[in-house]
């Protein structure tokens, strides 16, 4: 019996450990300014709301989107001010800083099947 709880502890301690590796993933890569990597983890459709636009794109539109937003304001820093969870999805809130303007940020993912999957990024000025 002891070693079922010993088990059990272990994989609900490691499953929500690899949880939250996506967002922090995430995370990292709008530090890095890198559209390519967030692109990794986009639903079939994502919400992408900025400052001039908003709309739904396809994983592939939405990569071309970011990554000229990300071109064209030359990404300097990503600072995380409140992550969290709530039923199977993640959010993020942040400031992302860029030579241009500073960005409050808002990235919304969900579990879909055995992955997080982001499904909203937001860019507001600040």
């Amino acid at each position: 019996m002891k070693r079922f709880f010993t088990l059990l502890g272990s994989v609900l301690l490691l499953s929500s450990f690899t949880y939250f590796i996506s967002i922090d993933e995430v995370v990292s890569a709008l530090k890095n300014g890198d559209a390519s990597q967030v692109a990794r983890y986009f639903d079939n459709t994502v919400e992408i709301t900025m400052p001039d636009k908003s709309n739904n794109y396809s994983k592939n539109q939405a990569e071309i989107v970011l990554r000229d937003f990300f071109s064209t304001n030359g990404v300097k820093s990503f600072d995380v001010i409140h992550k969290g969870e709530n039923s199977g999805s993640q959010y993020c809130i942040g400031t992302l800083v860029t030579k241009n303007a500073s960005y409050r940020t808002t990235v919304f993912m969900k579990q879909k099947s055995d992955k997080q999957l982001l499904q909203e990024i937001r860019f507001e000025n600040r």
